[in-house]
């Protein structure tokens, strides 16, 4: 079978409306307003930039080796929902119930004249793993190197892997710039409570990755039938 373009646009544009659903990334850029509420506009996009390259990275990584990772170490799929989930709960309650101390540990100085504190680096944890690149990306991402045609070639099958990895970090990058007009519309009152409702989200979201996990363990051992 000889595939064309024609194929390839088709394919792309497959790939792409299966993995902004699960990526989503609007929950991206709510989640790194919610934690880079005291962080210069520089360090921000600082932030926007290693995201975006650590989360093509991740992407190619699991497409690639994804598989063969995983069944190394033993690790399935439903043990992965569980991980993903209890990372994302734990993240979400730091948000819904901030400490003091963690507050003041992410206070910069806005003048910009060196005072600032050193930052927690959140561009690969949380919010290239799990918030971007979690369990439900990963295992759309090796589902869908399973499912590659046998008859394709390897060079081809590289191109829209390659072009569906770089139009998705272009959209993420995009959207996550975009949290900064959102942040200067809120104002710190509005952020304070725009991370905490964000907070509660990602708690459900992060139950509801550990709720998936246990059924499919369930299922598998067949416990449960439905």
């Amino acid at each position: 079978m000889t595939y064309g373009l024609g194929d390839l646009f088709g394919y792309v544009t497959f790939g792409l409306l299966g993995l902004l659903p699960i990526a989503n990334p609007l929950s991206s850029a709510a989640v790194l307003l919610a934690l880079t509420a005291r962080h210069t506009v520089r360090e921000r996009n600082r932030v926007i930039n290693r995201n975006t390259v650590y989360v093509v990275i991740i992407m190619l990584v699991c497409y690639y080796v994804g598989n063969a990772v995983m069944s190394a170490f033993g690790v399935s799929i439903p043990g992965l929902r569980l991980a993903g989930g209890m990372i994302v709960a734990y993240i979400g309650f730091t948000m819904l119930f901030p400490s003091q101390v963690s507050e003041t540990e992410t206070q910069v100085d806005m003048a910009g004249d060196g005072g600032a504190r050193e930052l927690r680096d959140i561009a690969f944890i949380p919010l290239a793993i799990p918030v971007t690149s979690g369990p439900g990306t990963i295992a759309y991402i090796i589902s869908a190197a399973a499912m590659a045609p046998d008859d394709m070639p390897f060079l081809y099958e590289s191109l829209i892997v390659l072009a569906v990895v770089l139009v998705f970090a272009v959209i993420l990058w995009i959207c996550l710039r975009g949290a900064t007009q959102i942040r200067r519309f809120l104002g710190d009152s509005g952020l304070d409570a725009f991370s905490r409702i964000m907070g509660f989200v990602m708690v459900c979201i992060g139950m509801q990755f550990i709720i998936n996990g246990t059924y499919e363990i369930l299922k598998d051992w067949q416990i449960v039938t439905v």
